[in-house]
């Protein structure tokens, strides 16, 4: 007898489950040859080996449904559970199309909203590093957290790393209250909302614990090589061009890095030059490594976000 730990990561296990596993005995019923034992997150399932796969696809379709439609009924459950062949493969791929990124909690699904940000998908998929550069509100560290958390489920990586400069003038945290991590965690918030609409709390708790995702000033990064990760380099301007250096050189075997950032509001001293343009100047026609401009036709913030910017960039 052959047994499969499958893991409920993209959705919280009482919506397909059911309250006291109602919908679980339904499903059960479907598959009178395997047991189904649920702890969780966790989905043990024993039984034949090709019967085990075919369950697995029938519970792809039933979670991508509940996050199609926020709900998933035991009507849906015997209807998808009930389908076979060509049926099968257009329920699970109706409604989806290429802007999809990935499942969100409570049923959020993440796209990508703008041209640029599609771009942002097609190239990480053909380059191994990715600079998406551009203002604020473009979705630049969104999109690429969705795209790192997409790698991870689909097991394409064995972590996730996100890291940004601390502190914008030098990663001076002496003056700040608190330990480490208190003085750390205003600067690591940003990465950590966009974590929060993609990972069930719980487990983005585990993820963390275990150094699955790992959120950490750029300064950590010294020394390390950074292998089957998928790594972001957050508010890539205030770095300086040692530290740029430094990152990149981090890359290691089967890893993606995406590098955001934005020219117009560089903190660093006024005579210390930022990284990431020396970065952009340097590394432009390197094969293997694209080079996204977001602008102003990406916000995706309120609408009042592109008026200040066009306003503050014509200077009137």
């Amino acid at each position: 007898m052959n047994e499969k730990i499958i893991t409920l990561d993209s959705v919280e296990p009482v919506e397909i489950y059911g309250v006291n596993d109602v919908k679980l005995n339904v499903i059960k019923n479907h598959f009178p040859k395997l047991k189904l034992v649920a702890r969780g997150y966790s989905l043990k399932v024993l039984g034949d080996s090709a019967e085990i796969s075919r369950f697995e696809k029938k519970l792809e379709l039933l979670v991508e449904h509940y996050h199609k439609t926020g709900v998933l009924t035991d009507t849906a459950i015997e209807r998808l559970l009930g389908q076979t062949g060509d049926n099968m493969v257009e329920s699970k791929e109706d409604g989806l199309n290429s802007d999809l990124i990935l499942f969100g909690n409570n049923g959020l699904v993440i796209k990508a909203k703008t041209q640029n940000q599609r771009k942002m998908m097609a190239s990480i998929l053909k380059n191994d590093m990715l600079f998406a550069v551009g203002p604020a509100g473009t979705g630049k560290t969104y999109t690429a957290v969705a795209l790192a958390v997409r790698a991870l489920k689909n097991k394409e990586v064995k972590r996730i790393i996100l890291t940004r400069p601390a502190v914008e003038a030098g990663e001076n945290l002496g003056f700040l209250p608190g330990d480490l991590k208190e003085k750390l965690d205003p600067y690591m918030q940003p990465l950590y909302d966009a974590l929060i609409d993609m990972v069930p709390p719980d487990k983005l708790n585990q993820y963390v614990e275990n150094r699955i995702v790992q959120i950490a000033p750029l300064a950590f990064m010294r020394g390390r090589t950074l292998d089957n990760a998928f790594v972001i380099l957050d508010e890539a301007q205030n770095t300086t061009e040692s530290q740029m250096k430094m990152f990149l050189t981090r890359m290691g075997a089967n890893a993606k890095f995406i590098i955001t950032g934005d020219a117009t509001q560089i903190d660093l001293p006024s005579k210390q030059p930022s990284g990431l343009l020396q970065a952009l100047r340097f590394l432009k026609k390197v094969d293997g490594i694209s080079i996204i401009e977001l602008d102003n036709t990406d916000v995706i913030r309120h609408k009042l976000v592109k008026a200040i910017i066009e306003k503050y960039e014509s200077g009137k």
